[in-house]
């Protein structure tokens, strides 16, 4: 089988180093710069247990955050609600049924907040 290798213009006379994704140089690369994800302004907690034998979880979505800051911000969720959980594709899973206390930590943020699901 043949390599493959990814054509491209690696270093310009004219612009330095290039970007091999965007293809733009790197000091103006459009692709590694963090994203905000684009939501309703809302941030919604709700309840799930569905997947996980019986144990509930509560979601946090649409915090309008890039990954790397979601994560730091999750940690300190975590850490006000005295339990564990991860961050899942702009998700934040926090274990247990902690939205009364979460509603509160949110909102001091400035942030819209409802709970949503049962």
């Amino acid at each position: 089988m043949a390599k493959k290798f990814a054509s491209g213009l690696v270093f310009s006379t004219e612009q330095g180093r290039m970007c091999p994704e965007c293809r733009n140089p790197v000091s103006e690369c459009t692709c590694r710069k963090a994203q905000r994800p684009e939501g309703d302004g809302i941030v919604r907690l709700s309840r799930e247990t569905k997947g996980r034998k019986g144990k509930g979880v509560t979601l946090v979505t649409g915090i309008p955050m890039d990954e790397k800051e979601l994560k730091a911000y999750a940690k300190v969720l975590k850490a006000k609600c005295g339990t564990g959980g991860t961050v899942k594709e702009g998700v934040v899973e926090i274990q247990g049924d902690q939205r009364d206390l979460l509603v509160p930590l949110l909102e001091q943020k400035g942030w819209v907040v409802k709970r949503s699901g049962g």
